[in-house]
């Protein structure tokens, strides 16, 4: 039986692109592909209170980011937001938190263009923050 996840992943688009994350990128997944509002989902496994905010590889499937901030009334999903736009050249508001509000494992929506993420992404496992998964 196949997971949920392997479901979202293979659904059709225009050039194929979701299965194409899925292999190269299992962090990142094309959620309502084919729609108007089709959007990245982002696997994010998060350490509050680090000295500064980085990625430091992978965790189970997920990026796994150091973040410097606490995990108190929200300033840390705030601080990876605002993080995470800036990183990836992405408006705040085109970065929306769809889990994890609570815990180590978020899942954040990325309304920008696929292309964009993935550039994102290899420039980090070019720089050396990211090894084979």
């Amino acid at each position: 039986m196949a997971s949920p996840r392997t479901k979202s992943t293979q659904a059709p688009t225009d050039n194929g692109l979701a299965l194409t994350l899925t292999l190269d990128w299992p962090c990142l997944r094309l959620a309502d592909a084919g729609k108007p509002k089709q959007h990245i989902v982002l696997d994010i496994s998060v350490s509050p209170n680090a000295k500064k905010t980085e990625v430091v590889g992978w965790h189970d499937g997920a990026l796994r980011v150091r973040l410097n901030a606490p995990p108190v009334d929200g300033a840390a999903n705030e601080a990876l937001r605002r993080w995470l736009a800036d990183e990836t050249g992405l408006t705040l508001a085109t970065v929306e938190l769809l889990r994890g509000a609570t815990g180590r494992r978020k899942q954040l929506a990325l309304h920008a263009p696929v292309e964009k993420i993935v550039d994102w992404l290899t420039r980090l496992k070019t720089q050396g923050a990211l090894s084979d998964k």
